[in-house]
């Protein structure tokens, strides 16, 4: 039984060096498709569930001067460069800028149009609110990729390094300098 576990607790260390490795990429890519899908809907007149909400909260945003239909391929514009960005790892600092001030528009809606995002304010979001609070995560996500634009990297343990798998170099099961 004890080199059942020992077996499994290497399993495990291996497994939790791969997601310190590849974990902050993966992020940083999903969260870039998601931006880019939900960006490329709105190129699509009718296709984005958030598309009248967006222009009526970028209107209030800019005392009416945007057009909505303008509005739309801004803000459609907008999310696809955040997409590509992070899809791309490129121009992290701008990407992440785009990221959060296009949140904070994201959330005026609960302020702007609360009958709308909320069925009983302000503690049971209706369909629409649930879409614009569950971008805290989203927020999240982007705060852990930012912190890693200037060389910062998850750390697996003390040191940087998990010990040793049982029975295993740690060159073995350590990722490559290229994936820290």
């Amino acid at each position: 039984m004890k080199k059942l576990w020992a077996k499994a607790d290497a399993i495990d260390a291996r497994i939790t060096r791969w997601m310190a490795a590849q974990g902050i990429r993966l992020l940083r890519i999903s969260l870039g498709v998601v931006f880019m899908w939900f960006g490329a809907l709105k190129f699509f007149a009718g296709l984005s569930p958030a598309q009248d909400l967006a222009t009526r909260t970028i209107s209030m945003l800019t005392f009416g001067r945007i057009a909505p239909d303008t509005a739309l391929l801004l803000l459609a514009t907008w999310e696809c460069l955040i997409g590509l960005g992070l899809i791309l790892g490129i121009f992290m600092r701008a990407t992440l800028l785009l990221l959060w001030v296009q949140m904070l528009g994201t959330i005026t809606p609960l302020i702007f149009f609360p009958q709308e995002t909320f069925a009983q304010i302000p503690y049971a979001p209706t369909l629409e609110g649930q879409y614009i609070i569950k971008n805290i995560v989203l927020v999240s996500a982007g705060i852990v990729i930012g912190a890693t634009v200037r060389g910062g990297r998850l750390t697996p343990g003390a040191g940087g390094q998990l010990p040793p798998a049982a029975g295993m170099p740690a060159a073995a099961v350590e990722p490559p300098d290229g994936a820290r």
